[in-house]
């Protein structure tokens, strides 16, 4: 699969290939807490206006509590007025994928992580400029990363890939 990455120097990179992430169920219960296992793994949704992140304003990168790969940046967050963290767009359309949710009696567009396919949230047309899009996003779905700290997000690949990436 190919998704783009951070490198040593904080910046964003690719797409480079990196393997997916397929875990059983006993290891993503002993990764993950019982909360983020039903809802990242078992595609739940936690109640609107609880979440950690919803109030977040810092800057920086919100990535996947199962495996860590970036998908949103704080400069794509605006307050949708739902009760959940909303970004107009992914940062990068490689780490989001999407398909038909039909769940509870409705058609939704469900968004999970490319990587390890952690279920998200849902994405609508109804967002903010300038996609126009809504990528509402459970926060127990995300971990955060600083602006100050984004070379903690490095992935070994980046080395592996791109001989340039090792100067960084």
């Amino acid at each position: 699969m190919r998704v783009k990455v951070f490198n040593r120097a904080g910046q964003l990179v690719g797409p480079i290939e990196i393997p997916r992430v397929v875990k059983t169920d006993a290891e993503w219960r002993a990764q993950l807490t019982s909360t983020q296992l039903q809802i990242a793994r078992g595609k739940g949704t936690e109640r609107p206006f609880c979440g950690t992140l919803l109030d977040n304003k810092r800057s920086g990168v919100y990535s996947c509590i199962c495996c860590g790969l970036p998908l949103f940046a704080s400069d794509a967050k605006f307050n949708s007025g739902t009760g959940w963290p909303s970004f107009f767009q992914a940062v990068a359309a490689e780490n989001v994928i999407t398909h038909d949710d039909r769940s509870f009696g409705m058609v939704r567009t469900e968004i999970l992580c490319a990587r390890c396919d952690a279920h998200l949230g849902h994405v609508f047309d109804d967002g903010s400029p300038p996609s126009s899009l809504r990528y509402c996003v459970n926060s127990e779905s995300l971990s955060f990363t600083d602006q100050s700290e984004l070379a903690k997000l490095t992935n070994p690949a980046v080395d592996a890939s791109n001989p340039s990436e090792r100067r960084a």
